[in-house]
């Protein structure tokens, strides 16, 4: 089903790239970080094809109190289709708004957060390794900075893209994000399709010169780059060639101006 918005999460999900263990986890409630993306995930759950994954889900609504479900239908940012979807199980938007960004329902096992300042990345490296898949999407939205640096490295898309998904994500990592050479090209492209993230001329600067990231999006990038930045990408030997030419390009036409 449609559910009207979407994020890196819900992306996965709607696309049918995860694994069913993470789907149970999900229907269990213990995944999304904020609560459009609990309700998204679980109206679309409730409909997998995996009977045991859409009764869980199914369990999981059940189990939610229908004035919590009412007060998110009555948010500004509840989407007509999530509303038809709660308006078929006779919830309606309530009087008053739901004003907290919290799930509705967390079944995550508490793990004890360590402090940014003090946690270094041996020991959450070693602590991340012994996870299960769908513990390292949990810590990747809901854990500490030190693990998002480690897990939006993860061969596995669905940890990385789960980490762009963190309420508690800053624009300075994604920043350090749009520079790796390290991490998944489709993280890459999520950065550069969010609006919010582009707004940031530093974002847009570390997208042009990454390597990894995908030619037709660089090319794209050019006319917001600064003659500076033109002017380093066009002898830049760590690009694609057709993103150097075009950058040499862009600065002759700007000087023509």
């Amino acid at each position: 089903m449609e559910i009207g918005f979407a994020t890196p999460l819900l992306e996965l999900f709607k696309r049918g790239d995860v694994a069913p263990d993470v789907k149970l986890a999900a229907a269990q409630g213990a995944l999304a970080p904020r609560v459009h993306e609990q309700l998204g995930l679980l109206a679309l759950l409730v409909q997998d094809p995996d009977a045991e994954i859409a009764g869980t889900a199914e369990k999981t609504l059940q189990s939610i109190p229908r004035e919590s479900i009412a007060a998110f239908l009555a948010r500004p940012d509840a989407t007509s289709e999530m509303k038809a979807f709660f308006a078929a199980r006779g919830i309606e938007p309530g009087p008053t708004a739901l004003d907290d960004e919290a799930p509705l329902v967390d079944t995550a096992p508490r793990t004890e957060e360590i402090d940014d300042a003090t946690d270094d990345e041996g020991t959450a490296l070693q602590r991340l390794s012994r996870m299960t898949v769908p513990q390292k999407v949990q810590r990747a939205t809901k854990g500490t900075r030190e693990e998002r640096a480690i897990l939006i490295r993860d061969p596995n898309k669905m940890i990385s893209l789960a980490v762009l998904s963190s309420p508690k994500l800053t624009i300075t990592e994604v920043e350090a994000f749009a520079r790796a050479g390290n991490i998944n090209e489709e993280c890459l492209r999520t950065i550069a399709s969010t609006r919010a993230w582009m707004k940031n001329y530093n974002v847009v600067a570390a997208l042009s010169r990454n390597p990894k990231t995908p030619v037709a999006i660089s090319l794209n990038l050019l006319p917001r780059l600064t003659e500076k930045d033109l002017r380093a990408l066009s002898t830049d030997r760590n690009v694609p060639d057709v993103l150097r030419i075009a950058a040499r390009k862009k600065l002759v036409l700007n000087k023509g101006d």
